[in-house]
This record gives structure tokens, C-alpha cells and sequence, in this order.
């Protein structure tokens, strides 16, 4: 079991950067592959990026590529997502996610869930 807090939204006029943070408590965050998922109003949660358990493995969305980057530090049990050049259309709700079991850096198979933190990005 793991609790996942994420911090960090805000709002932003385009262009502009956040910084996401997932604070892990209750199991040691090296147990888990990490991911970050958004979900908009009136859309479905949609994949964000995802981190193997030591950090030496990443994936994204492609429309966040070469804009987002995902990374952790698990001596202080947290996962981060850095959010440059941020554009209207990455106004959502952002959720952090945690994979106990040995799945491939894709799979979109996560156990435990945050509460979400809101991202508004103004035009």
C-alpha cells in the first residue's frame, strides 16, 4: 500500500513552466514504477509520462515530449513532472500513479492513485 500526494499546480499564462510534485508515504518508493496522467473536463484521463523504479527509464505522450520531464528521487520518496512551455491544452487535472509489479515502462497498468492537482495554463 502506498498513499501518493501530489503539490504543485497553479495557474499559468502559456508559455510558462510548474513544477509537479508526487510525495510517496507508507512504502518505499523504489517499489514502484511511477506515471503522471491528466484528465480535462468532459475528457478521458489520458497518459502523461512514466519512470522506471531507479529512474533510468522514461516515457512520454508525444504531445508532451521535448516539453515535460518526468524524474524522482527516491531518497526523499518523490516523483516529479517539469512542465515547460505549457499551452492551453494541458489544462487538466494531474494525477500521479504507482505500479507495484514488473511491467514495461508502457503499460498503463497502475495500482495506486493521488487526489490530483489542477493545472490552468490562460492564453
Amino acid at each position: 500500500q502506498v498513499q501518493l500526494v501530489e503539490s504543485g499546480g497553479g495557474l499559468v499564462q502559456a508559455g510558462g513552466s510548474l513544477r509537479l510534485s508526487c510525495a510517496a508515504s507508507g512504502r518505499t518508493l523504489s517499489s514502484f514504477r511511477m506515471g503522471w496522467f491528466r484528465q480535462a473536463p468532459g475528457k478521458e484521463r489520458e497518459f502523461v509520462a512514466a519512470i522506471s523504479r531507479y529512474g533510468s527509464t522514461t516515457y512520454y505522450a508525444d504531445s508532451v515530449k521535448g516539453r515535460f520531464t518526468i524524474s524522482r528521487n527516491n531518497a526523499e520518496n518523490t516523483v516529479y513532472l517539469q512542465m515547460n512551455s505549457l499551452k492551453p491544452e494541458d489544462t487538466a487535472q494531474y494525477f500521479c500513479a504507482a505500479d507495484p509489479s514488473p511491467n514495461t515502462i508502457a503499460s498503463m497498468k497502475y495500482d495506486y492513485w493521488g487526489q490530483g492537482t489542477q493545472v490552468t495554463v490562460s492564453s
